[in-house]
């Protein structure tokens, strides 16, 4: 099955699925490939989003018209300032989240994206023609 995208993003999780939805939101036909469809923007067993590192990143995402912070405040089930006994340099919101309620409302804007192809694959190699990128090679 070979298939014409102007973008191919490979892994599902927190980076992959925004990368995916920027690129198809600005008009690119974009592939999203990933072992497992229903696992997209599954969440660890610790379903935080934000703290120090983290909640910098999303907030940058989420200035840029990004996904993840919108749908935290839909899914989330505990809000907290982290370290709130310590200077402002410190402070950080963090949301635990519903994992599975997160992940199945994630993969709902996925499908619901014009642009945006979900596949089901296993990426096994890259298809380089005259020094660029040709194509993504799956295992199967």
């Amino acid at each position: 099955m070979a298939t014409d995208y102007d973008i191919v993003v490979v892994g599902a999780g927190h980076a992959g699925v925004e990368a995916a939805l920027a690129c198809a939101r600005r008009g690119f036909g974009t592939a999203l490939v990933t072992l497992n469809v229903e696992s997209a923007a599954r969440m660890s067993c610790n379903p935080a989003i934000g703290g120090l590192g983290k909640g910098q990143l999303v907030r940058e995402i989420d200035a840029l018209g990004g996904e993840m912070a919108r749908h935290i405040d839909a899914h989330g089930i505990q809000f907290r300032m982290l370290n709130t006994r310590k200077g402002p340099a410190v402070r950080a919101p963090r949301a635990q989240a519903d994992k599975d309620s997160y992940a199945a409302g994630m993969l709902e804007i996925l499908r619901a994206q014009p642009g945006l192809a979900l596949v089901e694959g296993e990426a096994e190699g890259l298809v380089v023609e005259g020094g660029r990128f040709a194509a993504l090679r799956l295992a199967d």
